[in-house]
């Protein structure tokens, strides 16, 4: 039997985009293969699950914009079939940092444009954030740039577990396989091979795969600029340091943010490389070796502390610019790309979930105009410049 979608990849963005196929357009034959249903080294569980506004260029203020709506009302939006009644999102913001007094200006213009998409995004002044925040170390700072609303962090697997239960409800089937070839005639993808199960025919092919995208696209021969990066994350308790409305803070080396009376702070690793997708052995030294000086330098509170657990997650990298790569492959115009979110996928699954499934049944982007994030850049070698990475 002939399936109208296939969907290669379960978790977050593969059920967003089934969720939205079968609530535009019911009847449609929707599959999601996924490799792993418990879902135990996947981006989506092992993200730190936050959103925000403040992003430098304005299609990612957009697909924030939608994704923030969607989150916040999500029992609604996803509607009952969805199960979860709600996403327990904790708006304290996000507060990035800079001693770089050029860099004022910068914030300036970019908390600009980002109240003109509707964020409402502050620059404050290093005695700004002083008054806010007390227990940070504000006398080197240059300025801040804070979100007072519409940012945040949330329940990931509730995201999962709701677009899964409501495509599931609308006629979406999630299969538990491996992927491991596509079927090519002429310019179409005709099917793809599924191990132990064989050709499955389809109309089209969605690569949600995750840090496993560009392996999709080496069977027809294909590259694609996205490798999986490791990402160390640390579980912290600090006697000291009782601050529950703490936001996200961003500096110079390292992100912190409060979780239930203890911490979580993560780092780029100073040598970022490609890792192997089944390499989830932790980088413990950058807690004592990057992390802690400059957390303790910052927040003075942070005198005492203890890592009391960690875990490791991977961003599915996008070498050329560390942004998503979406829509049709030019060279196979009904396969469709849904990798590189270099650690903003599980914010941008509501926005781009829609936008995949509307281009798949249109022929073209509706809601929001996506094709900044398309192929062409790549193909170029043109990078949509993102300064607001983390």
């Amino acid at each position: 039997m002939t399936e109208d979608v296939i969907i290669i990849g379960g978790a977050v963005m593969g059920a967003s985009a089934a969720y939205w196929l079968t609530r535009m357009a019911p009847g449609l034959r929707v599959l999601v293969v996924e490799q792993d249903p418990s879902y135990a080294q996947a981006a989506t569980a092992l993200s730190v699950a936050s959103v925000r506004q403040q992003f430098s260029d304005p299609t990612n203020v957009k697909i924030s914009r939608f994704g923030i709506d969607f989150i916040r009302n999500f029992s609604e939006n996803i509607g009952p079939s969805g199960d979860v009644p709600s996403l327990g999102l904790q708006e304290n913001g996000y507060l990035f940092l800079t001693t770089d007094p050029a860099q004022r200006q910068v914030m300036e213009e970019l908390a600009a444009m980002q109240r003109a998409c509707g964020a409402a995004t502050e620059v404050w002044s290093a005695d700004q954030v002083k008054a806010r925040f007390p227990w940070i170390e504000t006398s080197d700072l240059a300025a801040g740039s804070f979100g007072p609303r519409d940012e945040g962090w949330f329940d990931n697997m509730g995201l999962l577990a709701g677009f899964r239960n409501a495509a599931r409800a609308q006629g979406a089937r999630f299969e538990t396989g491996r992927a491991i070839g596509l079927a090519v005639n002429g310019d179409r993808i005709t099917g793809v091979e599924i191990e132990g199960r064989g050709l499955v025919p389809c109309g089209s092919v969605v690569n949600a795969a995750g840090t496993r995208g560009a392996a999709v696209l080496r069977w027809v021969g294909l590259d694609l600029p996205v490798e999986p990066r490791k990402r160390t994350v640390f579980v912290i308790n600090a006697p000291n340091a009782r601050h529950p409305d703490a936001p996200l803070l961003i500096d110079r080396g390292f992100y912190l943010r409060p979780e239930r009376g203890q911490w979580i702070t993560a780092t780029v690793p100073h040598e970022d490389h490609a890792c192997d997708a089944s390499d989830f052995e932790p980088d413990l030294h950058l807690f004592e070796d990057v992390i802690w000086e400059q957390l303790y330098a910052r927040c003075p509170g942070f005198d005492a502390v203890k890592v009391v657990r960690h875990w490791v997650g991977h961003y599915d990298y996008n070498t050329l610019d560390q942004n998503a790569i979406l829509g049709p492959h030019p060279a196979l115009p009904n396969l469709f790309l849904m990798n590189g979110f270099s650690g903003h996928g599980l914010q941008q699954s509501p926005a781009v979930g829609r936008g995949i499934a509307e281009h798949i049944l249109s022929g073209g982007w509706q809601s929001i105009d996506l094709s900044e994030l398309s192929f062409d850049r790549v193909a170029q070698g043109k990078p949509m410049v993102e300064r607001a990475i983390v």
